[in-house]
């Protein structure tokens, strides 16, 4: 089961790093930013880290059936993080997107096809000039049947050699999700003048419409 494209160029690299953009008074941490969310009936929850979350929430804002994202913290081993803790890649925490969405409207199956289709899941610990285990590859499963289609597409796209080099993606269960500060929420859409979102995630998106046209909102 080959991609019919990779819209997403791998070779891509810039010099300009996530973060670069904020300023020392938007750095300061905020309080209880663990994100305790109550899904509405019918609703389901996928988390995705891939490298610098203001690409990953941009990306999956797109898509239809998609309710909320959030940019946030997961995998790590201390209690509410901040983001300057996060940058020292000491904690061990990925920066993620928890996304809410339909099951009705989109599957799992579907959201993990823009995954992997929107960023290199063959580096390691690295997304083009994003180095360092929070922009580590990651999918935080919610649930069995998560884990198990997870971990059969991994494996079927690496039989079928669909990039150049074996996934690293790490596959494991989500753990406490740790809500980003307020500055990094909506970031695109709030700042998509700035260089990162004009060289990073701006050519993503245009890609993400070409090769994702029919499930766009």
């Amino acid at each position: 089961m080959k991609f019919i494209s990779l819209f997403f160029t791998l070779s891509f690299i810039t010099t300009i790093s996530c973060g670069s953009g904020a300023s020392k008074a938007e750095e300061q941490p905020i309080t209880s930013n663990i994100q305790m969310e109550k899904n509405t009936k019918g609703s389901a929850v996928a988390t995705f880290g891939a490298g610098c979350f203001w690409c990953v929430e941009a990306v999956f804002q797109q898509i239809k059936g998609v309710d909320t994202v959030i940019s946030g913290y997961m995998g790590g081993k201390i209690p509410n993080p901040t983001y300057r803790e996060i940058c020292s890649g000491l904690t061990g925490h990925a920066e993620v997107a928890q996304i809410t969405y339909d099951p009705a409207l989109v599957s799992f199956k579907e959201l993990l096809e823009v995954f992997w289709q929107t960023h290199d899941p063959t580096t390691l610990n690295r997304q083009g000039a994003d180095v360092g285990t929070q922009y580590r590859s990651a999918v935080f499963y919610h649930t069995v049947l998560q884990k198990e289609e997870a971990e059969f597409y991994k494996n079927e796209l690496d039989a079928a050699k669909a990039f150049d080099n074996p996934i690293v993606t790490e596959i494991t269960a989500a753990t406490t999700f740790y809500k980003a500060e307020g500055y990094h929420q909506n970031y695109f859409r709030q700042n998509g003048d700035q260089p990162y979102c004009q060289y990073v995630i701006r050519p993503k998106m245009e890609k993400l419409e070409k090769a994702f046209k029919s499930k766009l909102k």
